[in-house]
């Protein structure tokens, strides 16, 4: 049986995890938790698809997988919950891979499990993993740097799990599941990528979430993850620069 946690916190972005959550229940002996401080309804980034969490973090205090989503107008909020922090740093001493789609993975770095490690994030939310102590690539769909697994934004979800599913089942089985879900992607456009994305694209890429993503919750949280990440960094630097005294 293969324990695996999805995060299922107020706001998340539905795709960060659907993706990941539609590939990984086909694998043999699955067994997929939806997780969050308390059971119960939990209402993703539109404000009306709701998910339900099947369990609290207690009850699943060493799962094989964790998956964080994303959640572009939340995400900083739930970076700042000190229980979600310190859950992760548990299982993370026991899962084979912790894994992040999209800005989830500013909740790893929060937690401190980026620091030292290649990481991507959404593109919007890349170059933020330095704060963590990581070192940000922009350019990978998938990073892998030990236990840790970081993907970019949200459709990058279900890369993310194919990926783990290779490595858990097996190249066919992966590809069985690629094939069941009829994951064979022919965009109609090819503005999915910043590098293929013309300017004003990108500024009207921009301006999709920041109509609800300014908010005072929002900022104070945002504020303050990112305070403790720069402070923590520092303090980092300071120890590694400080000089060696010569012995008498």
């Amino acid at each position: 049986m293969t324990q695996i946690a999805l995060v299922t916190y107020p706001g998340f972005t539905a795709l960060d995890l659907i993706g990941p959550y539609a590939v990984l229940r086909m694998l043999p002996d699955a067994d997929i938790r939806f997780v969050w401080h308390e059971t119960g309804p939990v209402t993703t980034d539109s404000g009306v698809l709701v998910i339900g969490a099947t369990h609290a973090f207690r009850e699943t205090p060493r799962p094989d997988i964790v998956v964080v989503p994303g959640g572009s107008t939340s995400v900083m909020i739930h970076a700042d919950d000190p229980e979600l922090r310190r859950w992760l740093r548990a299982v993370d001493e026991y899962t084979t891979w912790t894994a992040s789609v999209c800005a989830g993975s500013v909740i790893l770095g929060a937690a401190g499990l980026l620091r030292d490690r290649r990481a991507t994030s959404h593109w919007q939310a890349v170059q933020a993993m330095r704060a963590f102590g990581a070192t940000p690539s922009a350019d990978e769909r998938i990073v892998e740097d030990g236990d840790i697994v970081t993907a970019a934004g949200v459709s990058a979800g279900i890369d993310l799990a194919l990926w783990i599913a290779e490595r858990i089942a097996g190249s066919e089985r992966a590809k069985a599941i690629a094939l069941a879900i009829e994951y064979d992607p022919q965009p109609p456009f090819h503005s999915g990528n910043v590098a293929n994305a013309s300017a004003g694209t990108i500024a009207r890429a921009n301006a999709i979430p920041a109509r609800d993503s300014i908010t005072l919750p929002h900022m104070s949280s945002g504020i303050k993850v990112m305070w403790r990440a720069a402070i923590r960094q520092a303090r980092v630097g300071r120890r590694r620069r400080r000089p060696v005294l010569p012995t008498r």
